[in-house]
């Protein structure tokens, strides 16, 4: 499929469907998909989504509490056989770990929703997968998943926030 800035592949499609669309609600989930070439720094390019994500609350609640929690948790490595519930599963920062279930199995239609996963960041194609812990240092948790896909110069995200 050719990439441009209004299109997007059907696994973007059906993991909005189960997570949601782009969103600045600051709360519950959103999928982000966007061109991002091999050489980008999927880091800062996943501080942004979770930035936007946020939205006004951002800067409402000042960045320090924000930034207090966010961590990465977890990194694929090279050649590792691609399984992302698993992957999310074995996530072993407590703070991270708590959300996982969230958006395994504590969704309406998990089954569903935990295939739309895999179809996204399980494919050949994905080449860096990372997972960060987020939350606003108080009552708000949650993770951000970032994968790209260097052959085809883009990255997919999830973000979870709940309190």
């Amino acid at each position: 499929m050719s990439m441009t800035t209004t299109s997007k592949p059907d696994y973007v499609t059906k993991l909005e469907a189960a997570y949601g669309a782009p969103s600045q609600s600051a709360f519950g989930s959103a999928v982000f998909f966007e061109p991002l070439k091999a050489t980008d720094d999927l880091a800062k390019a996943a501080l942004t989504k979770y930035k936007h994500f946020v939205g006004k609350l951002w800067n409402q609640y000042g960045e320090a509490s924000w930034m207090g929690p966010w961590k990465e948790v977890y990194v694929r490595k090279p050649g590792a056989k691609p399984d992302i519930v698993a992957e999310l599963r074995g996530i072993t920062d407590r703070d991270a770990a708590v959300s996982v279930p969230m958006i395994l199995d504590n969704i309406e239609g998990a089954e569903t929703a935990s295939a739309t996963l895999a179809a996204a960041f399980d494919d050949s194609a994905m080449t860096e997968l990372h997972v960060y812990n987020l939350g606003d240092g108080g009552s708000m948790s949650g993770i951000l998943v970032a994968g790209r896909r260097a052959s085809k110069q883009d990255a997919t995200f999830l973000v979870f926030l709940l309190d």
